[in-house]
């Protein structure tokens, strides 16, 4: 009733692709490879010698030993008898020395540009000029779609430099991009099954859920929600969903 309906049209998205603005993605790598060159010269010049950026080994020793820098976890070490410099591990250590930063720097530039801004261009077809993902309806534990060869449902949004590469997608002539969302479907929802007075009056005042939960937790008003609150605030409302 529902899936087998949605297949055809899913198959013409499919087959109609989406378009790139190549001569942008081509103009932002260039941008991009200079940034990285920089960076990599800035890192050379704090620690007082080169080496492999991408070596997590070359770059514990450089951050542990050469730095001094104190790990998070002393007691850890991986495989290799190195102590780890996984993302997790960087952003514990941000702001305890500017070489750390900029290793965070250039591990964010390095993806969007390998990831998207050089290799989204090998994958547009030569007969339409557009990419063709595959979308799946069943590949997702929420039951929403997913897509892949490749990926367009991970283009970055959380920094400035991520939003940009989503300029690269554009509409034909004539045709405009359009984004459309439900608001707080899946609260709204529980909020009807639940009868919560406090989520239903949110909603029925067209309040931001999270906001408003962020000021019940906090024992502030809705005005003084800080991003930070916020965040918490919505891993409560959905960790209470989905645990």
């Amino acid at each position: 009733e529902m899936d087998m309906p949605l297949t055809p049209v899913l198959a013409s998205m499919e087959m109609e692709g989406i378009l790139l603005d190549l001569p942008f993605l081509k103009k932002m790598s260039v941008e991009m490879a200079k940034r990285l060159a920089e960076i990599e010269k800035q890192i050379f010049d704090s620690v007082g010698k080169s080496f492999n950026v991408n070596s997590t080994q070359q770059l514990s020793d450089v951050l542990f030993n050469t730095l001094g820098l104190e790990p998070p976890d002393r007691g850890k070490k991986t495989a290799s008898g190195h102590y780890s410099t996984a993302a997790g591990v960087l952003e514990l250590l941000r702001g305890k020395h500017p070489v750390v930063d900029l290793v965070l720097e250039n591990r964010e530039l390095s993806k969007l540009k390998s990831t998207y801004l050089d290799a989204l261009p090998l994958q547009v077809d030569a007969n339409t000029g557009r990419v063709h993902t595959s979308y799946s309806q069943i590949g997702a534990v929420t039951g929403r779609l997913s897509s892949n060869n490749p990926n367009l449902q991970n283009i970055p949004i959380r920094t400035e430099t991520g939003r940009k590469v989503r300029n690269g997608f554009i509409a034909d002539k004539g045709n405009v991009l359009l984004a459309v969302d439900y608001s707080q479907i899946e609260l709204r929802i529980v909020a009807h099954m639940a009868q919560d007075e406090s989520m239903l009056a949110a909603f029925r005042a067209d309040e931001d859920i999270h906001s408003t939960t962020a000021g019940a937790i906090y024992g502030v008003s809705p005005e003084a929600v800080t991003k930070e609150m916020r965040r918490h605030a919505k891993a409560i409302n959905f960790g209470l969903i989905y645990g």
